[in-house]
């Protein structure tokens, strides 16, 4: 019978030097894997089939588990699909870890996140030059709305949480800390914006979500855009004033409408420092109604208003809608679609007023 085996009981005063093999184990549990499957099924499910995300995750654990060169230069996982999985997965190994089912050693530990970041710095740098190779060729439109797409979706987190804990629903906010939900809020606001503004566009931005025309309240649609745009307003504050019509029920577009009115004082909000942004309804017959929304700002300078509608205005232009000038053109675009015309006046010291009219029946 062979003799047990001894290890030799180290010094109590010397430094115990690590196992290389205790470094070598970076699996990613299954159960990880299986959770970012369910969880992008909830919350991206228009990305990809379940087989596509499966194969992307399969790729994805081979390349934690034997080495970042296993990413392809032409791997799927070189995309925003594949840097979201790599976000998800990592979420779930750590929150997996915390549950207190950890690797055997730190080191073990350690190896996985270290391939993590080797596979993250793969992905990011194949991804830059997918993405600047891309936007050059002639599918660069679609690349743009994935991006778009990429982001909207923790935007409209980042805008639910932060009303959330600005109205004090899961505690009591201080003044200054009212006020800094109030400053994430309206970042958020003016991201999700454009990235909706980029996907309606890329669509052609003249179509209409409602088929046909529909009933619907007018109050509803400027109440629903000043709740949108107050925590903005009052980061600000800006007061925004509604005057909805008398005959309040109509038949007509109201997605359409209420995008336009949401582009419209969302720009009015950005470009007032002091005063007020009006939303104002006016009926010019039975069926005729005025929409416009005017704000207290400087004006428009007459060359700004020689290119006001070009979805890329030069920087030098200062009164542009989110920078690019993308909200005020879909804006135009709806209008058109819903036959009416986008007009604006503006005067220095007087501020600026977008309006068009629309032909609704009262209901």
């Amino acid at each position: 019978m062979s003799e047990p085996k001894t290890h030799p009981v180290p010094d109590s005063g010397s430094e115990q030097t690590p196992n290389p093999e205790d470094a070598v184990d970076s699996s990613v549990p299954k159960k990880c894997v299986e959770r970012v499957l369910k969880r992008w099924q909830f919350t991206d499910p228009g990305t990809g089939t379940q087989a596509e995300v499966e194969d992307l995750l399969a790729e994805l654990v081979a390349a934690l588990e034997g080495g970042a060169e296993r990413v392809a230069p032409d791997s799927r996982l070189l995309s925003v699909t594949g840097r979201r999985l790599l976000t998800l997965l990592r979420s779930e190994l750590l929150a997996e870890w915390s549950r207190g089912s950890a690797p055997p050693t730190p080191y073990s530990m350690l190896a996985t996140l270290a391939a993590f970041e080797s596979v993250g710095m793969v992905i990011e740098s194949g991804w830059d030059r997918q993405l600047s190779g891309g936007l050059s060729g002639p599918d660069g439109l679609s690349l743009v709305v994935e991006v778009a797409h990429d982001l909207r979706s923790p935007l409209t987190s980042i805008l639910f949480l932060a009303e959330t804990l600005q109205r004090g629903q899961s505690g009591d906010v201080n003044e200054l800390q009212h006020r800094q939900l109030g400053l994430i809020y309206s970042a958020a606001l003016g991201l999700s914006t454009v990235a909706s503004n980029v996907i309606e566009l890329a669509r052609g931005g003249e179509r209409l979500a409602d088929d046909q025309p529909a009933p619907f309240s007018v109050t509803d649609i400027l109440e629903s855009v000043h709740d949108i745009v107050h925590p903005m307003a009052e980061e600000k504050g800006l007061t925004v004033r509604l005057l909805p019509p008398a005959s309040d029920h109509r038949l007509g577009y109201p997605h359409a409408l209420s995008r336009v009115l949401l582009n419209l004082t969302t720009n009015a909000l950005k470009f007032t420092e002091d005063g007020f942004v009006e939303i104002v309804t006016r009926e010019v017959d039975l069926t005729l109604v005025e929409f416009s929304v005017r704000d207290s700002g400087p004006g428009i300078s007459g060359k700004a208003l020689e290119t006001l509608y070009l979805p890329f205005r030069p920087s030098g232009d200062r009164y542009a809608f989110s920078g690019t000038g993308l909200g005020l053109e879909l804006s135009r675009r709806l209008v058109e679609a819903m036959g009416s015309e986008l007009l604006v006046e503006t005067k220095p010291r007087w501020g600026t007023r977008f309006y068009f009219t629309l032909r609704l029946k009262p209901v």
